[in-house]
């Protein structure tokens, strides 16, 4: 920039900007020095025309200044007449000055001499003032009553209680007290005082039990509410975690509301410190959010409490529960409050559970008219916890449900699965989710009240509370400021309640329900709390029902609490009553003990866990699980002890089906069993924390039941062969190795042997068996059995028992999963109901599962000797018989034809009781001891024609023909055997050469001492040389 740029120079005359910028700048400096010039000038060889550029420069510089000047002179002027103005004002300003002063000085000395004067008028304003205002105030408090009236009838109850609040403190003030006029008014706001408690105490009542206007639920008495089970947990757990949120935030809230917030709100004056100017600030950025004011506070007028109910996010029951309990402390009635609380608290109770059971009673008659509840339970089928079993009418007439259910000690529909346990949990569950819903806004209340009366402690605190230290009568002042009411207190009640609906339905009294009641109440009454314990409630709050009497404040017993000992009439509703539904009423008791759990505060969480749940484990424990014990013993005990427990059905089914509905004969003493087992495991699963005791139950009945199915076995084939081979260990080992063996209905019997054994020692097996039965002859007839009912018996006993088998390994199965489920259930479950491990049993289920298997298995191993003894009796007379024929043979001998019978006969009734692939197994045993047995017996020949060959042939066939009608025995392995046999005997048709040259052939046909015994017997017309035992001994070394 410039020396010359900020010049006034007309655009016309730019020239001169630049005509000065060409000028030289030791023209332009600060301390200007001409010595130098003139000496240039001097020196200058054109003197006279240096001096002419400086006369230019010099007269541009005028024309420049001349500018100036010409632009700057208007504004000259104006600043010089402005600065002689000023200098003319300031002189006359100092001359009014002057006069001033001397006005008020001559203002004072006239005001001193009024001064007493004006001080009187002054005063005599304010006092008209002060009159005027106490006028209007008399005014306003004589219109309060009908005001306060009108509040109440729009139910604006919170409004009407700041009204009559700020009234009462009005007419405390001075100068109003004296008013003779007002003494009306105060006798009315006395009056009304009174009505205000009531109504707020009323409101806080059908609130407290839901059944206000601004309810969570606000059931009615027409409510049909016997579908809310189905929904309790769902919407239970809804409800958890808004309560617990919401105590949260009230506790937040109510942190800085209190009655001596309110008063000073009252006053004008309010100590709100803006908690919530967050959630103003994002409510103002969206109005569609914006938190509303409650409709019970809208002519409340605006202060600390109003404005926390209008930003705070809690449930509008319990804003209004809060409301009310907020006015109970303004009106100073929380003791009196609390008091009535007390008195109403059990009956109340008594009353909803009463309705609501009634409620339930007549929705359940007019949805089926003319039908009675017991009438249509009763025509439950009988139900088996898997369905197995259905109510049937067998050929013989007799019903096997109805056998069965005469055993049970429980009616159908008190049994596991039956109406009265479904009805009795449907109603528990109804009933527990309402207990709760009340419990819920009880918790609520409680809080608020123990807090308010609290904060006068607070406000006298010590040195000691200041430090931590609990006054050991803390919680007693607490609770006579709360007039007796506190959580701990209500929770006591409710529970109180819920046991003798409990006991009503279970038909016990709570001293036989509770047998340590006396003893808890005389160790709880007596015992003085000591010091180190006095900050715990763990002595003071042990649920015990008669102790929760004497414990209820003095008001809470009036003549109202007699209905407690009318009932509740839960029998309109269920269909039985007994002990037995303390498997249905266990689950939502432990339902609601959780329920409980998590919304008690702290210090009250001792009390739930010596509440209900502790009462009905402790039933269970002392009188349940002892009564259920001996009703199902005795029910065992007729089961196996009766005549027709092991009798085998008298019509059977043609053919044998393995599903019991269709027919199976089971045993009916084992049915009967197996029926009254899952009975018992379905009690189990109804109460899985005593699982392990239920399940040992079971166990003592199915030991006792095996018992009884091995002395039935024994006494089937006492005395007899089988009875002495079968206890042989050396039979035993080859009737494992037995390849038939795998056709018994367990691995265990063949588990040392291969599924695919080679035929070479297949039939070393069968010869080596039947040479042992063979070393047994003679066998006489008194050492078999020969009554087919015993063998009909063995038959069922062993498909009875594998059908209890399997179903024990279903039990155990199922037992496992419940007790896995246990377990995870348990670890996150309180302490109040936490599950101890049980001892296991020395025997588990899947032990009796195998020894009922090894007992069926022995059974079908003794049928299965039993046919082969019976094989060797008749086939014993082959050897001692001469078969020198004269002519051809038409029919089988007479021991073929009495083997033959007893083997048809046998199989036909035999059949019905066990399955194909185990008459495979009885039966299979017959052709290879025949065949041995009819080879061994021409070593014991002395003479045989060829007429005895085609006899023998001939019994072969009808022995095929016989076994091959069992269509479970494999026909091609009995023809196999049969035409050994008959080609052995048609070897003695042949001269002896070429039996030499056969034998050649087929050394290992036969064995060389059945060979050789082809050579000694006699056949007549057949010449055997002298050498010819040689020469076999030379193609068979014996």
């Amino acid at each position: 920039m410039g020396l010359f740029d900020g010049l006034p120079v007309p655009q016309d005359k730019e020239y001169l900007r630049d005509d000065l910028e060409n000028i030289d700048e030791s023209w332009t400096v600060a301390r200007f020095d001409s010595l130098p010039h003139v000496v240039h000038i001097l020196t200058s060889k054109d003197r006279d025309g240096e001096i002419q550029a400086l006369k230019d420069q010099s007269d541009i510089v005028e024309q420049v200044v001349d500018e100036v000047v010409q632009t700057y002179h208007g504004g000259f002027n104006r600043a010089i007449q402005n600065y002689s103005q000023i200098l003319r004002l300031f002189s006359e300003s100092t001359q009014s000055v002057g006069k001033l002063k001397v006005d008020l000085g001559n203002a004072k000395k006239v005001i001193s001499a009024r001064n007493k004067q004006l001080h009187q008028l002054w005063y005599r304003s304010m006092t008209l003032r002060h009159i005027i205002s106490l006028l209007d105030q008399i005014e306003n408090i004589a219109q309060v009553p009908a005001r306060i009236n009108k509040l109440i009838d729009d139910n604006q109850l919170y409004a009407a209680v700041q009204t009559h609040v700020q009234s009462a403190r009005m007419l405390e003030r001075e100068g109003l007290q004296t008013v003779g006029a007002l003494q009306d008014v105060r006798s009315e706001l006395a009056k009304l005082q009174g009505v205000l408690f009531y109504k707020v105490l009323e409101a806080l009542h059908a609130h407290l039990y839901n059944t206000g206007e601004y309810s969570l639920t606000t059931p009615s008495m027409n409510e049909k509410d016997d579908a809310i089970p189905t929904s309790t947990v769902a919407a239970f757990s809804i409800n958890n975690s808004q309560s617990l949120s919401r105590r949260t935030r009230l506790q937040k809230g109510d942190s800085h509301v209190g009655a001596s917030g309110f008063a000073s709100s009252v006053d004008g004056g309010s100590s709100y410190d803006g908690h919530d100017d967050d959630d103003a600030h994002d409510a103002a950025d969206n109005t569609k959010n914006a938190p509303r004011l409650p409709t019970w506070l809208s002519e409340s007028t605006p202060d600390e409490f109003v404005e926390t109910m209008r930003k705070v996010e809690s449930p509008l029951h319990v804003k209004y529960l809060q409301t009310m309990v907020e006015c109970l402390c303004m009106l100073d009635k929380v003791a009196a409050a609390g008091a009535i609380i007390c008195q109403r608290l059990r009956p109340t109770i008594h009353e909803i559970i009463t309705s609501k059971i009634r409620d339930q009673a007549e929705y359940v008659n007019s949805f089926r008219p003319g039908v009675g509840h017991s009438a249509r339970t009763s025509t439950t089928g009988l139900q088996f916890v898997n369905g197995q079993i259905q109510k049937e009418k067998h050929k013989n007439g007799t019903s096997l449900a109805g056998s069965l259910m005469a055993v049970s000690p429980v009616t159908p529909v008190m049994a596991p699965m039956g109406a009265a346990q479904s009805a009795a949990k449907e109603l528990l569950d109804s009933i527990l989710d309402t207990i709760v819903r009340i419990f819920d806004n009880h918790v609520v209340v409680g809080e608020l009240l123990e807090s308010k009366s609290s904060q006068p402690a607070h406000i006298k605190n010590t040195t000691k509370s200041a430090k931590g230290e609990i006054s050991g009568n803390l919680d007693s002042e607490a609770s006579q400021a709360t007039g007796g009411y506190t959580i701990g207190f209500s929770m006591t009640v409710l529970q109180s309640e819920c046991q003798q609906l409990i006991c009503e339905i279970l038909r016990a009294t709570p001293e036989a329900a509770s047998a340590d009641a006396a003893v808890q109440t005389a160790r709880l009454a007596n015992k003085a709390p000591s010091k180190e314990k006095k900050d715990k409630t763990e002595d003071g709050l042990t649920f015990a029902f008669r102790f929760t009497e004497a414990t209820v404040p003095s008001q809470g017993r009036n003549r109202k609490s007699q209905n407690v000992q009318e009932g509740y009439g839960s029998a309109s509703v269920l269909p039985e009553q007994g002990i037995y539904l303390a498997a249905s009423v266990y689950r939502p008791v432990l339902q609601f003990t959780d329920k409980i759990a998590v919304m008690l505060p702290q210090k009250y969480s001792q009390l739930g866990n010596d509440g209900l749940l502790a009462f009905l484990e402790n039933f269970v424990k002392d009188h349940f699980l002892p009564t259920m014990f001996v009703d199902y013993r005795k029910g065992v005990q007729q089961a196996i002890s009766s005549p027709a427990a092991f009798r085998p059905r008298a019509n059977p089914l043609a053919a044998y089906t393995p599903s019991v509905s269709k027919g199976r004969p089971v045993l009916q003493g084992l049915l009967t069993i197996d029926f009254l087992a899952k009975e018992v495991l379905g009690w189990a699963q109804a109460m899985p924390k005593f699982s392990g005791d239920l399940v040992m139950y079971v166990q003592t009945f199915l030991e006792r039941t095996y018992e009884r199915c091995r002395a039935s076995y024994t006494e089937a084939f006492l005395e007899k062969q089988s009875y002495m081979l079968i206890g042989r260990h050396d039979v035993d080992k080859l009737m494992r190795r037995d390849p038939a063996s795998a056709f018994l209905p367990t691995s265990l019997a063949h588990a040392d042997g291969d599924n695919h054994i080679a035929d070479a020692e297949t039939d070393g097996v069968e010869l080596e068996i039947s040479g042992l039965l063979m070393k047994l002859r003679p066998i006489k007839q008194e050492s078999l059995i020969r009554d087919n009912n015993k063998l009909i018996l063995l038959a069922s006993l062993s498909d009875s028992l594998e059908y209890i088998a399997e179903s024990i390994e279903r039990f155990g199965n199922a037992s496992a999963k419940a007790s896995d489920q246990t377990e995870n259930d348990v670890k996150p479950t309180p302490a109040h109901h936490k599950r101890s491990g049980s001892v296991s049993p020395p025997k588990d289920l899947k032990t009796f599962a195998e020894d009922y298997r090894k007992l069926a298995i022995d059974c079908l191993k003794v049928l299965r000797v039993e046919m082969q003894l019976e094989t060797v009796f008749n086939m014993q007379v082959m050897a001692t018989r001469e078969y020198l024929e004269d002519q051809d043979a038409e029919e089988p001998d007479d021991y073929i034809i009495s083997l033959i019978t007893q083997i048809t006969r046998r199989d036909e009734v035999i059949a019905p009781f066990i399955a194909p692939n185990k008459r495979n197994y009885v039966f299979g045993g017959i052709c290879a001891v025949a065949s041995h047995a009819s080879i061994k017996a021409l070593a014991e020949m002395k003479h045989i024609n060829l007429f005895g060959v085609q006899q023998i042939s001939r019994n072969t066939i009808a022995l095929e023909q016989a076994l091959s009608s069992i269509p479970s025995i494999d026909s091609d392995s009995v023809q196999t055997k049969l035409d050994h046999v008959r080609t052995y005997y048609e070897l003695l048709n042949m001269p002896v050469e070429a039996l030499l040259a056969f034998i050649t052939e087929h050394d290992r046909l036969f064995t060389a001492i059945e060979y050789y015994n082809l050579l000694k017997v006699q056949v007549p017309g057949r010449e055997v040389p002298d050498d010819a035992k040689a020469r076999m001994a030379d193609i068979l070394p014996i």
